[in-house]
């Protein structure tokens, strides 16, 4: 069927032979849920033409003027390259393993003399896209590719790995002396009648797709992870089964030259149809002024960046501010976000926070925001792993999506609601959700070169980029290497950043940008800064006023420690309970609303109960003694946290009645941090870092409101409850375990007492932050204090260098060192890939998910005590959705070392297997003693769940 023009030379001087055969159409692609056989060749056609839609509609023209110019060719040879490439992704399945898993399919060809293969290659363990690894760095040879220096460093090679990487994991470098022999070598490729076939549906894709070009050198890294990130997801689109039926050849249909033409020509014309169904596209953020965004004028932060974000922002870079709690740092980088948008060709945002609760609360945001301000393809994602169980974020009628994914018997993919399914939020023009999705693009893991496409061509925002250990730290310092490659802009948020972190975030983007020089960072508190990509410029900060400009009060109060005791035993004068009392009373007998800020949920629970002795009237009204933490069961923490928002949060302003109490106590641990908007009259803490401090403080007095209570003062106010031993030195009670550094808990404590019982906000806060981590700090301290800070500080670098340690070895390289190197298997990890989970948690984190279910009478489990709710899956069979759903919201994180000592009583049920989210559960079966109290033993322990959570005795 091959003419002359059809194998005409793609490029002067590299002449490429003409097929020995024409297209076999015997050989199936897929199979699986299909009334037939779909050929491999309409597969190939097919993903060729998604591919070329989502060049299209995915990359903005911005974006894709960039990557065209980092390959030296035109916008459309690149797309013609793309759509090669993508429609070469599965000639790997041209082989007897793969075809031999349909046998009766096999069997039509397995007598033929054509494919002669070595005895019992059919049996071969080798996947195809391993195959297509192999068989298409000899046919890019053929086509002309260059092969100079080593194999990795080849673009043949290097091509045909990031096509052998289309089911997320790039394969190791090939040897060349094997592949001189590479059917002696992997006897499962298939002989000569098998290579005949890959070579001529190979002519036929890049016949029809119209490309005569050769790629002369080696693709950057940032190239490569885009193009391979595309050829993924046009597979997947192109694989799914409401797609593929419809286009099912009719009986008769042999792949002749027509046949084929119109095959292509109609994969062409509803490929951009199945990009749009699945939601995919870029965004647009149409011109406005920040009032014309907001129904509120802008403040001096907000207002200094709308008037000259602008003029710096000509194409993408970097965006900085440091701003106090409460400063609007949030519709600041919105707002920005839209300008550096603009100026760079972006196509969507995505808005990474620290925690799930912050994350849902900015889901909503971000939706109101887009819904108002935000043009063209608007579907929103919210990303952390119990996203599909937000009310807000319940899955909606996305069309005929429902259909699955075709599978070729090595993976199997849900294509509900096509954005929601795993892998694949990021690719969506918006979303909101926790740091760990955009950090683990820079993991070893299946699949991460799709975090990259989908934070290339989008504004990131990382929120409370103070928040984060060595360890993520080091993962963020990596990611915007990759960000500054992609040219993807960034804004990071922070209220408590020391000049040291943002010099080294500032700086990883500049590498990645190609400027290894430093810039010497200098950011300003509250201010902000902007780092241009194509200059590597780094602007004069900007400093501007802050609406919250106050005078914080803080009062260090040494106590012995007794947070671990029974809460009904005596008050100790000295100790931490006699403080709380002292401080509280006034609250109790004239009104007013605290916060008391604890360091570990059993401390907070200890508390919570001592004062429900201590204040019975508080303890017995409705909403005046409250706790908060963590170890609640999901849906009773959510249901909480709202409470407290309701009740403490911002003061209505449409005329009806505020809830807030007259006078209420709240026990909390760091969960009120960040994630909610909480404003009190009094902050009691335990002794903490400096940045959580502040971050409390913030809590004080957050919105102007008529009324506080005269016991209170002028000002806001915080007490630090300070543990320190009997020569009242600080001593950091041994039940924190590893929650905060000794070292820095020591700094901060010094750091109080050096600088009085006062700090202006903002004007102290950066000059302290910077402190608190200085190196010369404990200079001037006496000998003994020395020598114990230094104890603490080495403990401390010592933690810091180990998990800097495991990122640098854990995470992939960055993107100049793979340009260099040119081996793609870097991105996937020379080794087994990294378990995800790494992220979930905080590193070192030691936390499991446990569902709590009720043992009635006839032993029979429940979710509620009273026994009405049955627990899903006690009968067997498989779980519906929403059974799922409704297990996890009873579920509750705690320590592991609670479990350690389980038996089978705590496995899963045995239905639950079958989910993924309910599989690594542990069940506890709570009991009713004589006294009550619903316990079960685990190992040496008793675990309650009371009012108070779970706890355990």
């Amino acid at each position: 069927m091959a003419t002359e023009d059809e194998v005409s030379p793609p490029h002067a001087g590299h002449p490429v032979p003409a097929p020995d055969a024409d297209v076999d159409v015997r050989l199936w692609g897929k199979e699986r849920r299909l009334p037939s056989a779909y050929p491999l060749i309409c597969h190939l056609l097919d993903t060729a033409a998604v591919a070329g839609a989502l060049w299209d509609v995915v990359l903005t023209p911005q974006v894709r003027q960039r990557l065209s110019e980092r390959l030296g060719w035109e916008p459309a040879a690149c797309r013609r390259l793309l759509c090669f490439w993508a429609g070469l992704h599965d000639i790997g399945k041209i082989t007897p393993p793969f075809q031999a898993v349909a046998p009766a399919l096999y069997n039509r060809i397995a007598g033929d003399a054509a494919y002669e293969a070595e005895a019992g290659a059919e049996s071969q363990r080798l996947r195809h896209d391993l195959a297509a690894h192999w068989a298409l760095t000899a046919l890019f040879a053929e086509l002309g590719y260059p092969q100079r220096g080593p194999l990795a460093r080849s673009v043949h090679h290097q091509v045909a790995q990031l096509l052998g990487g289309h089911h997320g994991c790039f394969h190791e470098v090939l040897e060349k002396a094997k592949l001189k022999n590479a059917a002696a070598w992997v006897p499962g490729l298939g002989g000569r009648g098998w290579e005949e076939q890959r070579r001529a549906h190979a002519a036929v894709v890049r016949r029809l797709t119209g490309v005569r070009e050769v790629p002369e050198s080696r693709l950057p890294a940032e190239v490569t992870v885009v193009f391979a990130g595309l050829v993924i997801v046009a597979d997947w689109l192109a694989s799914q089964e409401h797609v593929i039926t419809p286009r099912l050849p009719a009986a008769g249909w042999s792949g002749t030259d027509a046949e084929l033409a119109e095959h292509w020509r109609s994969a062409v014309a509803q490929a951009p149809g199945i990009v749009r169904e699945a939601r995919l596209g870029t965004a647009r953020f149409p011109h406005r002024e920040f009032a014309q965004q907001f129904p509120f004028p802008p403040n001096d932060l907000q207002a200094s960046l709308a008037a000259e974000l602008p003029g710096l922002a000509t194409g993408p870079g970097l965006l900085l501010i440091t701003a106090p709690t409460g400063d609007g740092k949030t519709e600041a980088a919105l707002h920005a976000a839209t300008v550096m948008a603009r100026a760079a060709g972006a196509g969507g945002v995505y808005f990474a926070l620290p925690t799930m609760a912050t994350a849902d609360a900015m889901y909503l945001r971000v939706r109101d925001f887009a819904e108002r301000n935000v043009e063209g393809d608007r579907a929103l994602t919210l990303l952390h792993s119990m996203a599909w169980l937000s009310a807000a974020y319940a899955p909606q009628d996305d069309g005929p999506a429902e259909s699955a994914v075709v599978s070729d018997h090595t993976t199997e993919l849900e294509a509900g609601s096509w954005l929601r399914a795993h892998n694949r939020g990021l690719i969506a023009p918006l979303g909101a959700g926790t740091v760990d999705y955009p950090l683990t693009a820079v993991l070893p893991v299946r699949y991460n070169v799709l975090r990259l496409l989908g934070l290339a061509g989008k504004v990131v925002v990382v929120d409370e980029a103070h928040a984060y250990g060595p360890w993520m730290h080091s993962l963020l310092v990596r990611l915007l290497e990759w960000l500054g490659a992609l040219r993807a802009p960034v804004v990071l948020l922070s209220a408590t950043l020391t000049g040291r972190t943002a010099s080294s975030l500032v700086e990883a983007y500049r590498r990645g940008c190609g400027f290894r020089d430093p810039a010497g960072v200098e950011p300003c508190y509250p201010g902000w800064l902007y780092v241009d990509a194509a200059s590597g410029e780094v602007s004069r900060p900007r400093k501007v006023a802050s609406d919250r400009a106050r005078v914080l009060s803080v009062e260090v109060e040494p106590v012995r420690w007794d947070g671990a005791e029974d809460p009904q035993a005596a008050v100790r004068p000295g100790a931490r309970r006699a403080a709380l009392l002292r401080h509280l009373q006034p609250l109790v007998a004239d009104g007013g609303c605290a916060l008391v800020c604890c360091t570990t949920v059993d401390e907070a629970q200890r508390t919570y109960r001592f004062l429900q002795a201590q204040f019975p009237d508080l303890a017995r009204a409705e909403g005046e003694l409250l706790l908060l933490h963590s170890r609640y069961p999901a849906w009773r923490r959510e249901e909480l946290a709202a409470y407290c928002e309701e009740r403490f949060g911002k003061p209505r302003r449409d005329g009806t009645a505020d809830r807030r109490p007259r006078r209420a106590i709240l026990v909390a641990t760091q969960v009120v941090e960040q994630s909610l908007d909480l404003d009190f009259d009094l902050i009691i803490s335990d002794l903490a870092p400096l940045a959580q401090l502040l971050q409390r403080a913030g809590r004080a007095w957050r919105h102007e409101r008529d009324g506080r209570p005269a016991w209170v003062g002028s000002r806001p106010r915080l007490v630090v409850l300070e543990p320190v031993d009997r020569e009242g030195r600080t001593e950091p009670p041994r039940t924190w375990g590893a929650v905060y550094d000794a070292s820095l808990l020591l700094r901060t404590s010094e750091l109080l007492r050096q600088h009085g019982g006062a700090i202006d906000v903002p004007g102290d806060v950066q000059a302290l932050i910077d402190r608190v981590y200085a190196d010369d700090f404990g200079d001037h301290l006496e000998e003994a204090a020395q020598r114990e800070l230094k104890r603490h500080d080495a403990e401390r670098e010592a933690g810091a260098m180990a998990e800097k340690h495991l990122a640098g070895i854990t995470t992939i390289p960055a993107p100049y060192v793979v340009s260099e190197k040119g081996d793609l298997a870097l991105i996937s990890g020379s080794s087994a890939l990294v378990d995800p989970a790494l992220l979930t948690t905080r590193l070192g984190a030691d936390s499991e998910r446990a569902v709590c279910a009720y043992v009635q009478a006839d032993d029979s489990l429940t979710l509620d005590p009273e026994g009405a709710v049955p627990l899903p899956g006690t009968a067997g069979g498989r779980l519906t959705r929403d059974q799922v759903a409704q297990v996890m919201r009873h579920t509750v994180p705690l320590p592991g070392r609670w479990l350690a000592g389980r038996g089978s009583e705590q496995e899963p049920l045995p239905s639950w297997s079958r989910s993924p989210a309910l599989a690594r559960l542990a069940l506890l079966r709570l009991r009713r003693g004589a006294d009550g109290r619903w316990t079960c033993r685990v190992g040496g322990y008793d675990l309650e769940l009371s009012d108070v959570g779970l706890s355990r005795n």
